[in-house]
């Protein structure tokens, strides 16, 4: 099973300034990759392990972390 990666560096690279400054400057935006950040941790982690994926609460966290993701993505576009 290939595990993929989902830093938000790795899956925005054109954006890796804005998250640095945002990380910085936006304690709601840091709050929100800290937490994005951990899940996807979490994630990863119980693909190590081969957890099955059809588990319900396995794609909830992965729904979750798209949500998270997509929250994010909002607000880096908007301040590039």
């Amino acid at each position: 099973m290939s595990i993929s990666d989902h830093a938000l560096n790795v899956d925005f690279p054109d954006f890796q300034h804005v998250i640095l400054e945002l990380r910085k400057s936006n304690t709601a935006f840091r709050e929100l990759s800290d937490q994005y950040d951990k899940l996807d941790k979490k994630i990863r982690g119980l693909e190590v392990r081969e957890v099955p994926t059809d588990d319900q609460h396995f794609n909830e966290m992965k729904v979750e972390r798209a949500h998270l993701k997509d929250q994010l993505y909002r607000q880096l576009s908007n301040r590039s």
